[in-house]
């Protein structure tokens, strides 16, 4: 069974995993920087239009939710292997 708090409550803990590594590859700043800060800005056009296409199909938000914790997992794992 799907609990909607639940997945919402990790998708924020989550992200701010992902926020506090970004803020660190920011505040250093450099090539590196300035190439996150195009991929953030990039990411959230992207996710935006993929989570109104996948409503205006007929999807759930619990299916953007899952989607969106599914990019945030990959910039996490991104993020530390740098």
């Amino acid at each position: 069974m799907f609990n909607p708090f639940f997945s919402s409550m990790m998708l924020a803990l989550e992200a701010q995993k992902v926020i506090e590594l970004r803020l660190v590859r920011l505040a250093w700043g450099g090539r590196e920087g300035r190439a996150e800060m195009q991929s953030m800005v990039i990411e959230k056009v992207h996710a935006a239009i993929e989570a109104t296409n996948t409503l205006m199909c007929g999807g759930s938000p619990e299916m953007v939710v899952a989607r969106y914790r599914e990019h945030v997992a990959t910039n996490t794992k991104r993020l530390l292997a740098a």
